[in-house]
């Protein structure tokens, strides 16, 4: 059995707890009245799902927004409505990510996402002490630069290519069923822990089985 020497993280539910009641009131706060059948937890559809797939840029998105609610918006009011979606970056998490890079692991993220939340995922305020999300990965592959989305199976031959790994040298966690399915498909060894749960213990149980340690 080979050894995991690469951990693939998900964002949202996994690094991120994510809030869907939260989100679908912040779009309606900026006027968007059936945000609930527009916003899905896992894999967008409409125009949020052409913004995260790369389909259409930050600019076209507000502009195809505001016509939905008959106003103009901003990318500040947008933003605030994506957010909605952060229930918190929990310290657990962000301690465990910095454990396993220094264990050695080499650090991806894969997730569904967008301007609006990189945006804020880029900033200082992403991990509560005041680093980025990306002092926490050695790379980092976002669906709506590389024009397409989980599970869609291109996304992960292209990060096997670009990163030049084994798959069954890779752990993939992510909260969504369909994406870890996909992942198992291709020899990933997976991880799916609930949204917001707490999977820190988890992960090191799973990567001593995976090496043949317990």
């Amino acid at each position: 059995m080979a050894k995991v020497k690469n951990i693939m993280f998900d964002l949202g539910g996994v690094i991120m707890t994510i809030d869907q009641p939260s989100a679908v009131r912040r779009f309606k706060e900026i006027g968007l009245k059936d945000a609930e059948k527009r916003l899905d937890p896992y894999t967008q559809s409409g125009i949020f799902g052409d913004l995260e797939e790369g389909k259409i840029s930050a600019s076209d998105f507000i502009r195809e927004l505001g016509l939905l609610v008959d106003r103009e918006l901003t990318f500040e009011e947008c933003k605030y409505a994506w957010r909605g979606y952060t229930k918190e970056v929990p310290i657990r998490n962000i301690r465990v990510l910095d454990r396993l890079k220094a264990d050695g692991y080499r650090l991806i993220l894969l997730s569904n996402t967008n301007p609006f939340m990189m945006d804020w995922g880029m900033s200082k305020d992403f991990s509560g002490d005041g680093r980025s999300i990306d002092s926490f990965f050695h790379s980092m592959y976002m669906s709506y630069k590389l024009g397409m989305m989980k599970p869609d199976e291109r996304i992960f031959r292209t990060i096997i290519e670009k990163e030049h790994i084994l798959p069954e040298e890779t752990l993939f966690v992510d909260d969504g069923p369909r994406n870890v399915s996909m992942g198992e498909s291709l020899g990933f060894r997976t991880l799916c822990p609930k949204n917001g749960e707490d999977w820190t213990e988890k992960i090191y149980q799973t990567l001593r089985e995976l090496d043949g340690k317990e």
